[in-house]
């Protein structure tokens, strides 16, 4: 008879946890599975000492399990739907502009240099965007190549980019021109005065 008591006890402890999780009292309802689990628990060891082990060694692995559950439930509570914001879903397209994702494919001018990110017009918009690593100077025409989340990425049309650097992984061989003098150009010998001297 002492065990079903006990089981009663430990029943109705758990259920008051679930209960202080899904419908937060101020820890009213947490005493009362407190005085409950402790209750089974004086219980099962009157009766011996084997169950009262017993119930102990279920106390420790039932009360974290019937905490997480009611963790899991909170959120489709009553309380729970008052208090936890609904939050963006993976689908949620807020963070980025619907605008940005028809740009794909489009044309546009850089009114900025690309270093790799700066602007650009596209479509008559003034839009962030970012290269693969390359300089592009404006006015160059550039396409865009991918849009993710609220990233443009472009790609230049022509192949000129900066002029001072020439683009990443180019492999023209380097002038083998004589360099040029700098300075005043050295002046002819006057025949005149070389007749006279």
């Amino acid at each position: 008879m002492s065990v079903v008591v006990a089981v009663l006890l430990l029943g109705l402890g758990l259920a008051f946890i679930v209960a202080e999780v899904l419908f937060p009292s101020l820890g009213l309802l947490s005493l009362l599975a407190t005085a409950c689990i402790v209750g089974a628990l004086a219980v099962a060891f009157a009766d011996s000492t084997s169950t009262g082990i017993r119930f102990l060694v279920a106390v420790a692995v039932l009360v974290p399990v019937v905490m997480l559950v009611g963790f899991k439930l909170f959120p489709k509570s009553p309380m729970g739907k008052r208090m936890v914001a609904p939050g963006l879903s993976f689908d949620a397209r807020a963070s980025t502009d619907e605008r940005d994702v028809a740009l794909l494919g489009r044309e546009g001018a850089v009114e900025s240099a690309l270093r790799p990110t700066g602007i650009a017009r596209i479509d008559g918009r003034r839009v962030d965007v970012v290269t693969r690593g390359e300089l592009v100077e404006p006015p160059a025409r550039v396409r865009v190549i991918e849009v993710t989340g609220n990233r443009i990425v472009v790609a230049a049309l022509d192949a000129a980019t900066s002029p001072s650097r020439p683009p990443a992984g180019s492999s023209d061989p380097p002038s083998t021109d004589p360099p040029t003098p700098s300075g005043p150009a050295p002046r002819a010998a006057d025949p005149t005065t070389e007749e006279s001297a």
